[in-house]
């Protein structure tokens, strides 16, 4: 193994015992009771199955036969999950198949970032984690499964789901994905209408028609952003099958897949021969090889914090420095949009997952000694399936890149480190991710354009005020103050004015996720405005230096002025009601900083 990575990985193993040793202790508990459905009295098994075919009651009633509970965040406004709709029924039919039973436990609510940019509904949405992760233990919290099948992709619904499910760590659990869609136009493309739409230079006609040419049927987003990082991730971390993540909705093999994926769920029962539940896969070395492959491919900043939750679920414990130390020694392999030209499918079809999987370990950069719903060992992610003879099997995958502009090699990296790299000064501590950062833009000392929310840079744009060197502050938007929104409305003004030629820079305590790209972006800043932050007493004109390289993020003014300063006010009102938000604010006061994982302290933390 790499010095750094095993150093990290021990260290993580050293400081989660305690909590790590708990959650261990209640998982094996849970394991010793066996089939849980022989503690329900008849009455509770009774209006289990009442729904269920004959055949099916038979089976359930005998306890000798797996229940597989199915947990869809299924809805047809989101394109990722659209295809979802009709995979309870195959699901259902392949655990029959294998003699098993299947039932939909939990549809999980499912919203999409891409509608919401910008509008109210977005403050709900990291919120919206901590309510699927609820959903996914209410509808499993029947006691009548042996096993999950979890339909979920996008954004804050696979942390959601996968936090969820490790409340029930001694149940087997596989992700089901259902893939990007196919190409539209190319990335820079879009990103080129966005910029002019910003200068007025084209009309909203023309901007819909360019999104709609880059978003324009069912399947995943194709940029490599949350959605499509979440996937990896999960690959990586051996909660899905080999080389699943990223085939096309439409693909005979997608299908072929899913029903796999079932009949394997019923093998890892404790009824099966392969028992495997998801808390023990999910372990110290499963949590840093999906921190190294997100790394390694440039993916999204959402994940420094829902990594961090993910893994405290599990009683694991995960802070920004393992990110930052794992990141200096992780190179850059692929380059895929906002961090490239490419999307997902041009990653997928110059060797993808089984590639990737196969330099990581060739290199000693992720662990191989894991448990996943393959089998042991992460050797088994360095194949991808195909069809040969009409039956599906998995091969070898290739050794050699297919576009060494998309995927490239450990002797020939795009850079030397992961581009993310943890900030720290007088301001507080941020995260920023340089992989699509040009060198000479990671460093910048400028004065600060304070704005309290997103939609101000419009008319200081169109003004011409932003016309210098400046680094933007948004302050209130901190998990707590509004819920966290991700400020992509800043992305086409801010990379207009860096293609002008000004030093430009965000600094924020909000979120930026996927779409973080040219622009250097000191995001999730901790603690935030509403905590007492420093940022909150960031004025107009401020001198503030951001240095990538360092990790320096310091507010130049001096000490005695801003303890005489008075910290500006963080404005509440207009994100306390309206489009639902009304509903979740005891929910959104309660969240911890991004760097505990902007969880909901609960009763997680009592018990760890």
């Amino acid at each position: 193994m790499h010095l750094v990575v095993q150093s990290v990985t021990d260290r993580i193993i050293a400081r989660s015992k305690p909590s790590r040793d708990k959650y261990l202790s209640a998982l094996n508990d849970a394991k010793a009771k066996g089939v849980h459905r022989s503690a329900l009295s008849c009455g509770n098994l009774a209006h289990g199955f009442a729904a269920c075919q004959p055949a099916e009651k038979d089976s359930l009633r005998q306890l000798t036969k797996a229940n597989i509970g199915i947990v869809t965040a299924f809805n047809d406004m989101l394109s990722a999950h659209q295809p979802y709709e009709t995979y309870p029924n195959m699901l259902k039919q392949a655990c029959m198949d294998v003699g098993s039973v299947a039932q939909v436990a939990a549809g999980v609510p499912a919203m999409c970032d891409g509608v919401t940019q910008g509008q109210p509904g977005m403050e709900l949405s990291l919120l919206s984690r901590e309510v699927i992760a609820m959903s996914t233990a209410v509808g499993l919290s029947h006691n009548m499964f042996d096993g999950a099948l979890l339909l979920g992709i996008c954004d804050k619904i696979v942390p959601g789901l996968l936090i969820g499910a490790l409340s029930f760590g001694h149940l087997p659990m596989l992700f089901v994905p259902a893939g990007p869609m196919k190409s539209g136009i190319p990335n820079k493309e879009k990103a080129r209408v966005r910029q002019q739409f910003a200068q007025g230079q084209v009309d909203r006609a023309a901007l819909l028609e360019a999104e709609s040419k880059s978003y324009h049927s069912a399947g995943t987003c194709t940029f490599y952003g949350t959605a499509n990082s979440n996937q990896l991730m999960l690959e990586v971390m051996g909660l899905q099958l080999p080389g699943s993540s990223f085939v096309n909705p439409d693909d005979p093999l997608r299908d072929e897949l899913s029903k796999i994926a079932a009949k394997q769920v019923c093998r890892l029962t404790a009824m099966g021969t392969q028992y495997t539940p998801i808390g023990e896969v999910v372990n110290e070395k499963s949590v840093v090889n999906g921190i190294v492959a997100l790394l390694a491919t440039g993916g999204s900043t959402n994940l420094t914090m829902h990594i961090v939750a993910i893994a405290r679920a599990a009683g694991i414990i995960v802070n920004w420095d393992d990110f930052s130390d794992l990141s200096a020694s992780v190179p850059l392999l692929a380059r895929v949009y906002p961090n490239g030209h490419a999307d997902i499918n041009h990653f997928h079809a110059a060797g993808g997952m089984a590639l990737l999987v196969k330099e990581l370990l060739d290199g000693g950069l992720i662990h191989e000694d894991v448990n996943t719903v393959a089998g042991y060992g992460l050797r088994r992610y360095t194949q991808e399936p195909r069809f040969v003879d009409g039956e599906l099997k998995w091969v070898d995958g290739v050794t050699e890149s297919l576009d060494k502009e998309v995927l490239t090699h450990l002797d020939t990296p795009f850079q030397s480190n992961g581009g993310l790299t943890l900030l720290k000064g007088n301001l507080g501590r941020a995260v920023i991710k340089v992989s699509a950062v040009p060198a000479g833009n990671r460093v910048i000392e400028a004065p600060a354009v304070v704005i309290n929310d997103q939609n101000e840079i419009d008319a200081l744009f169109k003004s011409g005020s932003l016309d210098r060197d400046c680094v933007v502050v948004v302050k209130g938007q901190g998990p707590k103050a509004n819920g966290m929104p991700e400020l992509h409305k800043l992305t086409p003004f801010l990379g207009t004015l860096q293609d002008k030629g000004f030093r430009v820079a965000l600094v924020t305590d909000g979120r930026m996720s996927g779409a973080s790209g040219k622009v250097p972006a000191a995001i999730h800043l901790t603690p935030e405005a509403l905590d007492g932050g420093l940022i909150a007493k960031v004025e107009d004109g401020d001198l503030i230096r951001i240095d990538a390289t360092t990790g320096e993020l310091t507010l130049l003014v001096d000490e005695n002025i801003l303890a005489n300063r008075t910290a500006g006010t963080v404005d509440l009102h207009h994100s306390a009601y309206g489009m639902g938000r009304e509903l979740f604010g005891a929910l959104r006061s309660s969240l911890s900083s991004p760097e505990t994982g902007a969880r909901s302290t609960s009763a997680i933390d009592e018990l760890y």
